[in-house]
């Protein structure tokens, strides 16, 4: 497996938590709060939107950080260098190009 397949995967995994986190979170403060019950259950409304915030955060940061590190693997010391794209492209041979010539025209009569 590739380093950069390694980096899709952990990014596909962040971005689907970090969808998951916020569409859990409600901007009028009545999303998973508001579903669990009283203010008193789990440690209250005001701690289970620090957690929201800060896990989106967390993983937006995380997300970024993968995003450039995926970036070095192509050209930085991460680079893969087994690649068969890249060992088809260099072995590759020319074609000679295609010569036009006019086909024989017979002259109206």
């Amino acid at each position: 497996m590739s380093t950069f397949s390694i980096f899709l995967v952990l990014i596909t995994i962040v971005c689907f938590l970090l969808i998951v986190v916020i569409m859990v979170q409600n901007p009028k403060g009545g999303g998973l709060s508001s579903t669990i019950g009283g203010a008193q259950m789990l440690g209250g409304v005001q701690k289970t939107t620090d957690f929201l915030d800060k896990s989106t955060w967390t993983l937006a940061t995380i997300l970024i950080a993968l995003i450039l590190l995926s970036s070095l693997s192509f050209t930085g010391t991460l680079s893969d260098t087994d690649s068969k794209i890249i060992e088809n492209t260099g072995s590759t041979t020319p074609v000679a190009p295609v010569q036009n010539t006019p086909a024989a025209t017979n002259p109206a009569k």
